[in-house]
């Protein structure tokens, strides 16, 4: 019975207890609202936001400023203007907002709007845009030592000197740079907290990367006021995702590239040669109209643009060497014996050292062509007379045969002559199309290994 009786006491003393907690929390809500009502009414009594709140005019004021970089949002290669989205936090220490918290039930710190305190005027410098500057609607932490903490977003649109001259592998370095528009460094001092700005909160851009954004203060005198003004420079480190670019414009110009001194490879028969340098030219001039449309405009010519232009001459050459090495080719008969000299150097030394040999012939060994024989006339060149007689067995009807088979002999003599200055002619056109296909293909080889390491 004791035991019960314990219980209903235990019971019913915490049930009164939580009842009287739930009646005096309301109580205690409204009275620190209360105290924040009349701490607002104290302080802003006989405030102004027109004046610096400094208890000497003599005194400077120190202004901490604190950048986020949360997004790219454009960067206008065209125009250079680079557009920000920004988290901008300054901190300050107002005078005449002070109070002790004990009188005001320990409220150490409250939140009020922006317009009715002091503001420092720090603008971006370099800013690009028509508009005025648009103020923030946040509001400012104000703790009772007079420790003031604005924290606000804010979009720019700086200007940004763009070099494209290593595009699309190009780093770009854009500045801004904060400071007081009227304020002189004798009244209004401007400091970053921190060697660099926070990039905790950063939304990583499709094309851009960033590689950092350290923090400069300097202190300038401008020609209009002998007082120094300082600033604030924040520099943002950025180098260009070229992964697209190589992929849709760099990989098939080296394709192609690498395509065109194949036309030396082509037989001359084919009667591809030329078409297919032509063909190579075409699409190059596509690839390098898409590459306009796409390159940043700029005072020097890009990368990418020097080495369009380079394969382009390239294929250029090769297809107006292909003209002339299928003119020797198709030398006639008629034409004139290939020179000593090429038929010393060229047909020699370089045809063996590029392997270009007639049918049967190993490689590395050569059999010099043989000079064409002269025409002989039989029996040592004297054609016997052909005396009055009418005997068929007479010798001066077989002398007369004899000068008939002299003359075959000597067309025939003749016509093997012509063709073999005809192969002699091919044969050297084989020659340079193989010395030609080795320069170029290791040309266009070199020039794409150039480009594509800057991409590593």
């Amino acid at each position: 019975m004791g035991h019960r009786n314990h219980l209903s006491l235990s019971f019913l003393s915490s049930s009164l207890g939580l009842l009287l907690l739930l009646w005096i929390l309301p109580g205690c809500s409204g009275a620190e609202g209360r105290l924040a009502h009349k701490l607002f009414r104290d302080l802003f009594a006989n405030y102004t936001s027109a004046l610096r709140p400094v208890a000497d005019t003599d005194q400077t004021l120190n202004v901490t400023l604190e950048v986020t970089l949360s997004q790219i949002i454009d960067m206008d290669e065209r125009n250079q203007v680079l557009t920000l989205y920004l988290w901008i936090r300054q901190e300050w220490t107002d005078a005449y907002l002070r109070w002790n918290p004990e009188a005001y039930g320990g409220l150490d710190a409250i939140r009020i709007p922006s317009s009715r305190v002091w503001l420092p005027d720090i603008v971006l410098y370099n800013k690009a845009d028509a508009q005025p500057p648009a103020s923030a609607s946040t509001n400012v932490v104000l703790r009772h030592d007079g420790a003031v903490r604005w924290d606000a977003p804010a979009i720019t649109r700086s200007s940004c000197r763009v070099d494209v001259s290593a595009f699309p592998f190009d780093a770009q370095r854009c500045g801004l740079t904060f400071g007081s528009w009227t304020h002189g460094g004798h009244q209004l001092d401007v400091r970053p907290r921190g060697t660099a700005a926070s990039l905790a909160d950063f939304v990583d851009n499709v094309e851009w990367r960033v590689l950092g954004m350290p923090a400069r203060r300097r202190v300038l005198t401008y020609g209009c006021c002998s007082e120094p003004y300082p600033d604030v420079t924040y520099t943002l480190l950025l180098r260009r995702r070229a992964a697209a670019y190589v992929c849709n414009l760099l990989l098939p110009c080296v394709l192609i590239s690498l395509l065109a001194p194949l036309a030396f490879h082509l037989p001359a028969d084919s009667g591809e040669k030329v078409s297919l340098g032509v063909t190579v030219l075409l699409a190059l001039t596509v690839f390098q109209l898409l590459l306009a449309e796409s390159m940043p405009p700029a005072e020097s010519v890009p990368l990418i643009g020097k080495y369009y232009m380079a394969t382009m001459t390239m294929v250029t050459f090769s297809t107006a060497l292909t003209i002339l090495i299928m003119n020797l080719h198709y030398c006639g008969p008629s034409a004139h014996p290939v020179p000593a000299w090429a038929r010393t150097l060229l047909l020699g030394h370089l045809a063996r050292g590029l392997c270009v040999r007639e049918r049967g012939e190993p490689c590395g060994q050569f059999r010099p062509p043989e000079s064409p024989p002269s025409p002989q006339p039989p029996d040592g060149g004297a054609s016997p007379l052909v005396g009055p007689c009418h005997e068929l067995r007479c010798l001066c009807h077989q002398e007369a045969l004899l000068r008939h088979v002299a003359t075959i002999t000597n067309t025939f003599r003749s016509h093997r002559a012509a063709q073999r200055r005809h192969e002699d002619w091919k044969r050297l056109a084989r020659v340079m199309d193989r010395f030609f296909l080795g320069i170029f293909f290791s040309m266009a080889l070199v020039m794409s290994l150039l480009v594509l390491v800057q991409a590593l």
